[in-house]
């Protein structure tokens, strides 16, 4: 085949010509900082080499010229020349690997761009919200996180579920409506500014509701009036021959409840789902990412709470006539393995289930298992379901009061007769306050291992709740619900709180709750989360509580918490962040540890 030379020429001249259009190459002595001002260099000087007269040429040479200026405005020549200096330094094996983490680092911060919310169902058909948090990160629209936090509303009937739903509806249009607009291009890791936004926003709602209702009870004053109930009848009393009325005893009568607006479950969603998203965009887990937020920096140790595991449920939804025993909660020794507490648990459980079968223990049956994995047993004396808990330790060489403790979650604010002034604490038997300090001392004499008594009395018996902690001592801790009540004013003798993520709580105001209570704080779970999360754990172990109290055995959410905590303690344990906080019993006395000594040598 014949080459046509004229051809060739023209082939060779043009392939000279792309040639000095190229971006000419460093040498293989040329150092990384070499490289990259050579190819600045030629971003700079190519324009200059490929000018033409020809309008296409024109214009390729304006866009080589805008793209030069883009860089060097965006620094990329820079941030090239620094990341192969490291390259050169470090040499890693996956380089572009390497560039990838890098240049991820220098990537914008994501910002909050969407929030989303949907109706999902708990195990007990009862329906919550859960809010979705959508960011733009590297360009494109994310799906970052998803949190549920539980309304204190349980449906059990067809007009109740319909409130449910209704409230649902409520918290679904504020996540899709205002919320949405409040957070839009916000920083998902700015926590107290965003948990501020939707305090204020519910804030303004609720005093607005209760203007409402205000005045509606102005209007209905004359059918809702609460008056004082008399304990006793007059009595008369013959004076020097004169009849006089002794005064009489007037009972307190229950505080006015501060309604709790169910919609407000969309606030402690969203705020929980908010943390979760600013957690994933540090790339740490929830738990050092709350702490963090707590401390205002990560701590360089962590300790895991002690779990709190309900054994038995004797309370007015239970079948025998006692009422006053909602839970019984077996407590371990600080230092025992998540793992190992549970563990125990369930052989205690197994027992107490065997002893109840064979031999009907005391009188005391097994019924059913609640919503919450607890063992419910029907019982007519106090004694019963404590004999039980003591006889199958003993069974199992367990040493209760040594190695493992009890807990009482007391069902009193609930069982008023208001009627008698007394409280109801079994079926057609009735104790007045004063007789009820009787109950309780007996109790915790009888079972020492008894080291906290959960609500032994409504808030209004505030003497009570004085007399009982002053004559039971440093040997068991009174501790107070708080979930509703967080701006009440504290109880006299109170050495402790229980709280739970509900309703408006925001994450901010968990880490408020821990660090402005005095004494010790018990956060209680409320069942909301899916099986697939954990983040109640992690708000335990990242607030740095001692104590968690995390309900039964059974149910596959609730066993959910217990493996995330048994997760996070080995997590912990092969980072060597692990220690171990070793409280003197009993567990909530703020006694000082010379003092506790003392008088456990005294017993």
């Amino acid at each position: 085949m014949m080459i046509d030379p004229v051809d060739s020429k023209k082939k060779k001249k043009r392939k000279k010509n792309d040639r000095s259009t190229r971006l000419r190459l460093p040498t293989r002595q040329s150092s990384p900082v070499h490289y990259v001002s050579m190819v600045t260099h030629n971003i700079k000087t190519s324009t200059s080499t490929l000018s033409s007269p020809r309008p296409e040429k024109m214009d390729y040479n304006k866009m080589r010229m805008a793209a030069a200026e883009y860089f060097r405005r965006n620094g990329v020549p820079a941030t090239l020349q620094r990341l192969l200096n490291e390259y050169f330094v470090h040499q890693p094996p996956d380089i572009h690997g390497y560039l990838a983490d890098c240049l991820l680092k220098l990537s914008t911060p994501p910002k909050i761009s969407d929030l989303r919310g949907r109706a999902v169902f708990l195990g007990n058909g009862q329906l919550i919200v859960e809010a979705e948090v959508f960011c733009i990160d590297c360009n494109k629209e994310k799906r970052m996180s998803s949190a549920a936090v539980l309304s204190t509303f349980a449906p059990v009937g067809a007009e109740e579920s319909q409130r449910s739903s209704d409230y649902v509806e409520i918290a679904l249009q504020w996540i899709h409506e205002p919320f949405r607009r409040l957070l839009l291009d916000q920083n998902p890791c700015d926590q107290s500014e965003i948990d501020q936004m939707l305090g204020d926003f519910f804030t303004s709602y609720r005093e607005e509701e209760k203007a409402r209702r205000d005045k509606l009870k102005a209007e209905a004053k004359e059918h809702e009036a609460v008056t004082l109930v008399p304990v006793t009848p007059a009595k008369e009393k013959k004076s020097k021959g004169k009849k006089t009325i002794v005064d009489e005893k007037l009972f307190p009568p229950p505080e006015l409840p501060e309604p709790v607006l169910l919609e407000g479950m969309a606030v402690g969603s969203v705020s929980l789902a908010v943390a979760k998203c600013g957690a994933e965009i540090k790339g740490m887990p929830l738990y050092k990412y709350i702490s963090a937020l707590k401390n205002q920096k990560e701590p360089a140790h962590f300790h895991v709470p002690v779990p709190w595991i309900t054994l038995l449920s004797c309370g007015k939804k239970s079948p025998g006539k006692l009422c006053l025993l909602e839970e019984i909660i077996l407590i371990s020794k600080v230092g025992h393995p998540v793992k190992q507490s549970v563990t125990l648990a369930f052989e205690l459980q197994k027992e107490m289930i065997k002893l109840m079968s064979t031999s009907g223990k005391g009188g005391i049956t097994l019924s059913s298992v609640s919503d919450h994995g607890v063992l419910r047993a029907s019982c007519d004396r106090l004694e019963q379901p404590l004999d039980l808990i003591t006889d199958a330790c003993r069974n199992l060489k367990v040493p209760l009061g040594v190695d493992v403790f009890l807990a009482l979650n007391c069902a009193a604010p609930k069982l008023m007769d208001y009627s008698k002034g007394k409280y109801e604490v079994a079926t057609g038997g009735l104790k007045s306050p004063d007789e009820l300090i009787e109950v309780y001392l007996n109790l915790t004499s009888k079972y020492p291992a008894v080291v906290a008594i959960i609500d032994p009395f409504r808030r209004e018996e505030a003497e009570q709740w004085e007399k009982l902690s002053s004559r039971i001592g440093i040997s068991c801790s009174l501790l107070s619900d708080i979930t509703h009540k967080p701006q009440d004013p504290v109880l006299p003798g109170v050495n402790g709180y229980v709280f739970r993520h509900a309703n408006e709580t925001t994450v901010s105001d968990i880490i408020h709750a821990t660090v402005s209570y005095q004494g010790a704080v018990v956060m209680d779970t409320m069942f909301s989360e899916s099986c697939s999360s954990g983040s109640f754990a992690d708000l335990a172990v990242g607030l740095g509580l001692d104590y968690v109290k995390l309900g039964g055995l059974s149910g596959v959410e609730t066993m959910a918490k217990y493996n995330r905590l048994t997760a996070i303690e080995e997590e912990l344990a092969q980072q060597g962040l692990l220690v171990c906080k070793e409280p003197e019993p009993p567990l909530f006395s703020k006694e000082p540890k010379e003092e506790l000594a003392s008088a456990e040598e005294t017993k």
